[in-house]
């Protein structure tokens, strides 16, 4: 980069967290921090320059994915920390997230994915990639529900077609449900074309 240094906007919703990271940020001789904000929306405006933005924000899969895509069609790369769920990790480097760490990173090694980040490369935690390759895990039965999903069948017309109870249909829905943080059915219909569901059978 010309300006010699990577634009770092760090955007938590814990205030310790998020003032703990901006002050490593300052320390870093190639690092500048443009700002700081608790949220999206207070830090809108002020984001301009920032290379990457680090997003720690306690919200639902979905949302979390909403915030990365927006962010990334105004040119950050973006890295999400998080203390919940992997499967949070797949959701949001599908949304376009360029990292992904653990909120219990050490230091050397958040430092590390910023600057990969800010290079224009991807950096996910050694631990967190291996599950990425193996998450979410469908059973062959939620597989065939998700493409039926797709084609627009109602309860009733999947279990009619699978032979099945309304009920076991809906009890296999709300696995996927807990498996993905998806609830609607346009965002599984989005889930099983993005995991190449359709492709087979």
């Amino acid at each position: 980069m010309s300006t010699g240094f990577t634009g770092i906007a760090v955007i938590g919703d814990c205030p310790l967290f998020r003032h703990g990271v901006s002050q490593l940020v300052c320390t870093a001789p190639d690092l500048r921090l443009i700002v700081a904000a608790s949220s999206l929306q207070a830090a809108d405006g002020s984001l301009r320059g920032a290379d990457v933005v680090l997003v720690d924000l306690q919200q639902s899969p979905p949302r979390l994915a909403a915030a990365v895509t927006k962010l990334r069609k105004r040119g950050h790369a973006v890295i999400i920390t998080s203390s919940g769920a992997q499967i949070d990790a797949v959701q949001v480097i599908r949304a376009g997230a360029s990292g992904y760490l653990s909120r219990q990173a050490e230091v050397e090694e958040l430092l590390t994915a910023i600057r990969v980040v800010g290079s224009g490369r991807s950096y996910v935690s050694a631990a967190t990639d291996c599950l990425l390759e193996t998450s979410p895990h469908f059973t062959s039965r939620e597989q065939d529900i998700l493409r039926l999903v797709v084609n627009g069948a109602t309860d009733n017309e999947i279990a009619e077609k699978l032979c099945i109870s309304k009920h076991t249909v809906q009890s296999h829905l709300d696995r996927i449900r807990e498996k993905t943080g998806y609830r609607r059915r346009p965002d599984l219909t989005r889930l099983a074309i993005e995991y190449g569901l359709l492709d087979r059978g």
